[in-house]
Formats: C-alpha cells, structure tokens, sequence
C-alpha cells in the first residue's frame, strides 16, 4: 500500500503546498486530513500563482483526484470560494475531483466572530490565532454540538442543529463579548444557497474511498496543515493550533491504519519561521530577520502578517522527526539563503547553564534556552536556476549534508524556488 504523508516539521509556512503539488504528479490520491481555512498553501506554476486554504494542492493536477476528509473544520464561505475560482480558472472541471467528507465539522460566521472576540479580550495574552474560527469549530466537535456537512442537506435537522447551536454562541457573543448576535433565519438560508452548489462534491464515506484505493494499488497522498510544533497535544502550548498536526493525525483525520502509511515526510525550511505568540529559540534580529522576509516573502498566505524569521533549529527538527516518525526531508527554500557569507545552525540549548540536545516540552522551559550554534560557510550564486544537486555550490551541499547528518534521516528534496521546476530530486519519492 503507497500512502505517504506529508507534515509540517517546524511552526507551519514550511512548504507543504509546493511539495505536495509537486508530488501530486506521481498520485492518484490527495487528503487533506485537519486543520482549516487558516492554512494557507501558495503554488507557483508556470508564473502563476495559486493560493488554496482548504483544497488539497493535487488539484492542479487533472489527473489526481482530491479529498477532503473528517478531521478538517470546513469553512464553506471558503470552500465554496475557492471551488468558484478553480473553475474559472480551467482547473476544477468535474465533481470528480474533489470530494468533500459528510463527516467534516462546518465551521460557520459565528466561530470566527468567537474567535476575534476571544483574541480582543485576551489583550497581551492573546495567542496570536488567524481569527477564522477554527479554535470555536473543533470546540464544538470535542463536545459533539457541530454542525456537520452531511448536516447541510437535511434542511430541517440543519435548522434545529443552527437554533440550539446559536442559543449558547449568541449569549457569548452578546452577552460576553457584547457585540452583535447572529440571526438564524439569515445564516440559514445562506447555508441552504451554499448546499446546493456544494452537493456535487459531496462523499458520504471518504474512510472507504481512501481504504479502497490503498487496497487497490493507488498511491495516496496524505496532506497536513500547519506544522509539528504547533500541535495541540505536542506543540509549544499553549501557542498552538486547536488539532493535532503530526503524523498519527492523517490516520485519525481520514478514517484509516497507521500500517498503510509507507513513507512519511517531512518539510523544513533552510531556516526557521514562526506566526503569532510563543517561544522561537533561533529567533534572528530585526535586521536580518526583515532581510529573509523580503527576501522569502515570509507573509502569512492566510492572513498576510509577517512571519518572524530565525535561524534552522535541528533541536526542534529533531523533535519533530521523533514524534512524527520521519522518513525522509525536503529541504524548502534554500536560495533565500543565498548571499549570507556565514550561516549558524543550532544544534543544542543551553537551560539553566546545562547543554541540552533534547527539546523541552514546557514551553516555559523552551522560552528560556539559549541556542548554541555551529557556523557554517554560506554561499553567494543565485541558485533559482539550478536544476541538478550536483550542479549546487559546494557550500550549499555541506549545509545539506551537514543537516542530514546531524538529525540523521535523509534529505530527498530540495527546493530553489516557488516554482514545480525548481525541485531537485536526490531520490525518487514512490519507489
């Protein structure tokens, strides 16, 4: 069976999009498998670019079928959009593309406007969150209040769902928070205009389409949002997200067994970025951090907010690798490197005055390391038109060596650039 994962291994923005467009030319099959609208995946293909937040990036690939499985919150304000834009453009050309799970949380007006209310009233204490909702949604999955997609279209069972949902989010929202309420009647029929145009790609049993197309030989791609050190259980907490990003969520997400998955990859940048609140170890200066985000266009797809930028921790790396199993890493973004005559990576902390090489799993703890870094030579060639690892600089070929070597897992792929053809392959990905 040829599933293979793809995840996160930093705080998210590492690249996901990319690789899974790019690998989606090999398969038949891509799930996404949690997370929402707040994830954000930019694709560059022949100079165009393409911004998804909740479809699966196989679909630029008409020959790949797409999958939105039961762990993702569905914005369907979103999705909707998205689908109408993919249309227009020539890409999404039949329901058969894409699939959307009956089992998927809805996630509606008034969990973002919980959630923006909630960062307000958190003042300096706030998380730093995209504000669309996504906190509110799994809320009520976790206490079985959600409204589900299959939900959409039973007009009477949606109704009831939408006026018991809404006594509670109302007296928060009013009450609490004191903004305005939301009506039902308005938000009602807006979901039933939204059913019938969402209907065609709607799958009662995502679990079994997945299973059968393992079982029949089909390669399946298995695709996360976010990173590993965002997790909810296992992430800087509580500087998370609200659901598991690391591996075991593509089995508990889509509905199948971790014994299916024959690859697991992982996706780091040549450096480190991170959105919102929370400990960064590696964190940069402003000077150089405002130079990587000019140069790696490190603003947020979702929301536009600029990433703080740091230097590549293979402490965290490490971690990552550990709790989601890796098998191999791409290496994203390597060109923005480019120019700088030295490099640090860091390779330990020192807490407390004691070296560490392990990742402290209090945040509190991890807010107080300081980084030990090794310097490594940097480079100055452009290398967004190389095409072949040989055909790198030497010195970008030691930091490539050097940090297989130190988390000692292979580097598979490389990239040089937003766009497909600036992949360089060191192995092939289904072998």
């Amino acid at each position: 069976m040829a599933g293979i994962v793809v995840v996160g291994a930093q705080w998210g923005d590492e690249g996901k999009g990319k690789v899974v467009d790019v690998f989606s030319a090999h398969a038949d099959l891509v799930v996404r498998y949690q997370g929402g609208a707040n994830a954000g995946h930019t694709l560059v293909v022949n100079g165009v670019k393409t911004v998804l937040h909740l479809i699966p990036s196989g679909v630029l690939h008409p020959k790949c079928s797409c999958m939105i499985a039961p762990g993702v919150v569905l914005d369907i304000e979103e999705v909707v959009k998205e689908i109408r834009d993919l249309k227009a453009a020539g890409v999404l050309t039949n329901s058969e593309q894409l699939k959307i799970s009956d089992q998927c949380t809805v996630l509606l007006s008034y969990h973002r406007k919980l959630d923006a209310a909630r960062e307000v009233a958190a003042g300096n204490e706030k998380i730093g969150t995209t504000g669309k909702g996504i906190g509110p949604a799994y809320e009520d999955r976790a206490s079985r209040k959600a409204i589900l997609f299959g939900d959409l279209f039973d007009r009477e069972r949606l109704k009831g769902k939408l006026e018991a949902s809404l006594k509670e989010k109302n007296f928060l929202i009013e009450k609490y928070y004191k903004q305005e309420p939301v009506e039902v009647e308005p938000l009602f029929n807006r979901l039933v205009e939204l059913a019938a145009e969402l209907e065609p790609y709607r799958s009662k049993d995502t679990s079994l389409v997945v299973h059968r197309a393992l079982k029949a030989g089909k390669k399946v791609l298995f695709e996360g949002a976010q990173g590993t050190m965002l997790d909810l259980l296992h992430g800087t907490y509580p500087y998370v997200t609200s659901s598991s990003t690391i591996t075991g969520s593509a089995c508990i997400g889509t509905g199948i067994g971790p014994s299916v998955m024959q690859k697991i990859v992982g996706i780091t940048k040549a450096y480190t970025t991170r959105v919102g609140s929370g400990p960064f170890p590696t964190e940069m200066n402003e000077t150089l951090s405002e130079r990587l985000r000019q140069e790696g266009g490190e603003f947020g797809a979702t929301t536009g907010r600029p990433r703080r930028c740091g230097w590549l921790d293979l402490v965290a790396l490490k971690y990552a690798i550990r709790v989601n199993g890796l098998t191999s890493l791409a290496l994203m973004k390597l060109d923005v490197l480019s120019g700088h005559e030295k490099i640090e990576v860091c390779t330990a902390y020192r807490l407390d005055g004691v070296e560490i090489k392990e990742l402290p799993v209090s945040s509190n703890d991890l807010s107080r390391v300081e980084p030990i870094y090794r310097t490594l030579n940097g480079w100055s060639e452009d290398l967004r038109n190389v095409r072949a690892i040989q055909d790198l600089p030497q010195a970008a070929r030691d930091f490539i060596q050097f940090i297989a070597t130190e988390v000692a897992t292979p580097i598979d792929v490389v990239s040089v650039g937003p766009g497909r053809e600036q992949t360089l392959w060191i192995k092939p990905l289904f072998s």
